[in-house]
């Protein structure tokens, strides 16, 4: 099993910026992708970003430019790093590692933190 703890939401007036970090602990071997989801009230959760263990990143067309993911292997952690941030933000976000294991895809969540950008 992977744990992935995620620390960093909270209330932001539009503008500003806000840090995300998840570390993940446990059998951690083999993890492929890591990334951050996120879910508003009332909205499906979605991906906003996704590093891979090669560093290869992918983002949401409306966090491109403002939001940034980065990897630590060596620690085990993914961070996101959001800038410009707008009251469109406002929704839990959760982290989620992802591997396959003989031809199962395996994914892991964390237990989300909210983050809220309110004037």
């Amino acid at each position: 099993q992977v744990q992935l703890v995620e620390s960093g939401g909270g209330l932001v007036q539009p503008g500003g910026s806000l840090r995300l970090s998840c570390a993940a602990s446990g059998s951690i071997f083999n993890i492929n992708t890591m990334g951050w989801y996120r879910q508003a009230p009332g909205k499906q959760r979605e991906l906003v970003a996704a590093v891979t263990s090669a560093g290869s990143t992918n983002y949401v067309d409306s966090v491109k430019g403002r939001f940034t993911i980065s990897r630590d292997n060596a620690k085990n952690t993914v961070s996101l790093q959001m800038n410009s941030l707008k009251p469109e933000d406002t929704a839990v976000y959760f982290c989620n590692a992802f591997r396959s294991i003989a031809g199962t895809r395996l994914y892991y969540w964390g237990q989300g933190t909210q983050v809220t950008v309110s004037s």
